[in-house]
């Protein structure tokens, strides 16, 4: 592992405030387990100084490996709430729900793991719902983890009519509904105001290309055309991103 570069206050675009840490992995082991502790660390210093801990956690075949390893980490888990970042309208059955991988992690080692999306034909009513349920969860988030889309997507944030009320909705808004212009099913996410509210950022790259792109959108800041530009625009958190080459 090396730490590709270190973005201080002062060498960050005008307007952007938070520190960036890029570390570069070789070996796919070598990051997952180093993912995995840093989140455990992450834990262990919120429930020291507060006794307790909220994550906000993706679901995908990606970040999967480290779920896993996290899992096993010898943590006071009954203290830990998880979330997902953005979950679909589906039964908690169905293989797509995020709650439901979430709670066959962690549920079992004694966390609390809440659903933020009920199966609803209403999106909007789901997004309402789901938006009532974190504003009586205990704030901020200790990690929120974001994932990148091919098209700059990050938690369930993506080009459709709904996008602009996820990224620039009123700021005490913490969820949204969100139907996706490619026709998949309609889901729950996280706004940019919850992310921003958030003590520390993780984000997991897959190669050198997502990095790039991800340095692109960045640097357009409030500008880019990509949601997970424009959420790093409003940023002043830590942040510490992990890109295997």
């Amino acid at each position: 592992m090396s730490e590709d570069e270190s973005w201080d206050l002062d060498d960050l675009p005008e307007g952007e405030d938070s520190q960036l840490e890029w570390w570069d992995f070789d070996d796919h082991e070598e990051m997952v387990g180093a993912v995995a502790g840093d989140i455990a660390f992450i834990i262990e210093s919120a429930l020291d100084a507060r006794g307790e801990a909220l994550l906000a956690l993706p679901v995908s075949a990606e970040v999967m490996p480290v779920l896993e390893a996290l899992a096993e980490k010898q943590i006071k888990w009954k203290y830990v709430t998880i979330i997902p970042t953005h979950d679909y309208l589906v039964p908690v059955d169905d293989p797509r729900s995020h709650v439901k991988t979430l709670a066959q992690l962690f549920l079992t080692r004694g966390a609390r793991v809440l659903p933020i999306a009920t199966e609803n034909d209403d999106y909007h009513l789901a997004g309402g719902a789901a938006d009532a349920r974190l504003q009586d969860t205990k704030w901020p988030p200790d990690l929120v983890w974001l994932g990148m889309g091919a098209d700059g997507s990050t938690a369930g944030i993506m080009e459709s009519a709904d996008m602009e009320e996820a990224l620039d909705g009123p700021k005490e808004k913490r969820a949204v509904g969100i139907m996706p212009d490619d026709g998949d099913a309609p889901l729950v996410t996280i706004t940019k105001a919850a992310i921003c509210e958030a003590r520390t950022v993780l984000v997991l790259l897959n190669s050198a290309a997502a990095q790039m792109q991800l340095e692109q959108a960045i640097e357009e800041g409030a500008s880019s055309m990509s949601p997970i530009g424009r959420v790093f625009a409003d940023l002043s958190v830590p942040v510490d991103i992990y890109v295997e080459n």
